[in-house]
């Protein structure tokens, strides 16, 4: 049976900002638009624009981080989000103003 959940890392130039498991899907912003992941996606790489980061995960919902331009790397089941400034709430009025 294929695993239906990854494990994601938001890094920052100086420390880990967010490690979570059991992420059931992602919604990432580049240039071209929004895309989503999800665990049995194929393997990519994608640069990432100012926006909001969205992740869904079985025990705590959707979940929403402000982040600054970087790069998304998905390989198997792991995603990781290197980005240079990142912001994590509840608010999405505060966190899009964060974004611009």
């Amino acid at each position: 049976m294929l695993p239906v959940h990854m494990n994601l890392e938001v890094l920052l130039p100086f420390k880990v900002f967010a490690e979570k498991t059991g992420v059931s899907r992602i919604i990432a912003e580049t240039s071209e638009g929004a895309f989503g992941v999800l665990p049995n996606r194929l393997d990519c790489v994608a640069a990432l624009v100012p926006g909001i980061l969205v992740f869904e995960t079985e025990g705590n919902g959707e979940i929403c981080i402000a982040i600054d331009a970087g790069i998304l790397v998905k390989v198997g089941y792991h995603v990781r989000v290197s980005v240079r400034n990142a912001i994590g709430g509840t608010d999405l009025g505060q966190l899009r103003a964060a974004v611009e």
